[in-house]
Parts: C-alpha cells; sequence; structure tokens
C-alpha cells in the first residue's frame, strides 16, 4: 500500500506564472472512470470529504455548481462556479469561488490525458492578480490537495474492485 508521503511526491505543486497554480498527478485508472468521479454528484463528498454535500452540480456548459464543506464544530464554507466548458472525458473549465471571501475567485482547468490505464490530471488555476494566487498558496491549499488526491486513489482502488 501507498504511504501518504509517496503520494505527496507523486502529487506536483508549481506556479508557473505570477497568477498560476498547476496540479499534477496521475491516477491508476482510466481516463473515462477518473473524468466520470471527478464529475458525479454521487461520488463528490467521497473525495472532498465526508461532510461535503452536493447542492447543485449541473456539469455542461453554462451549468451551475455548488458544495458546502461542513466540520462537526458546526464550520461551514461553500464552494460555487459556472460550467464554462465541458468536453468528456477530456477537460473541464469552471469558476471557482469560495462564498463570502471577497477576491477568491479563480478560473479552473481541469484536463485528463489518457495514459492508457493511467489518467494524468493537470489543473490549472487562473487568478487575477499574484495577490490572489499567493493568499490560496498560503492557506495550505497544498496539503488539502494531496489529502483529497489520497481519497481519490481510495475511491478509484474501491470502485474498481466492485
Amino acid at each position: 500500500m501507498t504511504t501518504d508521503r509517496e503520494q505527496a511526491r507523486e502529487t506536483t505543486v508549481t506556479t508557473p506564472t505570477d497568477r498560476e497554480i498547476h496540479v499534477e498527478r496521475v491516477f491508476d485508472a482510466p481516463r473515462e472512470r477518473v473524468f466520470a468521479l471527478f464529475n458525479d454528484p454521487a461520488l463528490i463528498p467521497e473525495w472532498w470529504g465526508d461532510n461535503t454535500i452536493v447542492d447543485q452540480m449541473d456539469v455542461r456548459p453554462g451549468g451551475s455548481w455548488r458544495f458546502v464543506a461542513r466540520n462537526p464544530n458546526g464550520w461551514e464554507m461553500a464552494f460555487s462556479g459556472t460550467y464554462r466548458e465541458v468536453v468528456a472525458p477530456e477537460r473541464v473549465v469552471r469558476t471557482f469561488e469560495m462564498e463570502g471571501m471577497p477576491g477568491s475567485d479563480l478560473v479552473e482547468t481541469v484536463v485528463f490525458e489518457d495514459l492508457g490505464e493511467r489518467t494524468k490530471v493537470t489543473t490549472t488555476m487562473l487568478f487575477d492578480t499574484t495577490a490572489q494566487r499567493d493568499g490560496l498558496l498560503g492557506s495550505g491549499m497544498q496539503t488539502g490537495v494531496v489529502q483529497t488526491y489520497v481519497r481519490i486513489d481510495q475511491l478509484l482502488a474501491k470502485l474498481a474492485s466492485n
């Protein structure tokens, strides 16, 4: 079994420009399965976190999405946006906003590259300013992404064994 530390080494976070964050990761599953997992409202809570509620998820150009994350202490944070482009199983472009946090909006592009029985997922987050990008980087975002991708690995393994 792969440890969290090994998983972290497989997730690459870079800042290629002053307004972008790139996250790359290869998953051990075919592209269609990975794309479906990223875009299935029934599966989102399993990898975003058990306390995530999918309030809305209309995966099509012009469609909206909204997830609400809750913890046992009563903390709640909503995330929302609009789909700009959906090309199954290759690419999704959507806006992303942390509700109630002005300046948290960005455009997220997720590309699913077919590697046969594996899939390379490249997420590009484009911010309006460098300060916005740096704010997200400083929030512990990289640790959260690694933890999320570990949950995706676990879910993909569970789905493959069913």
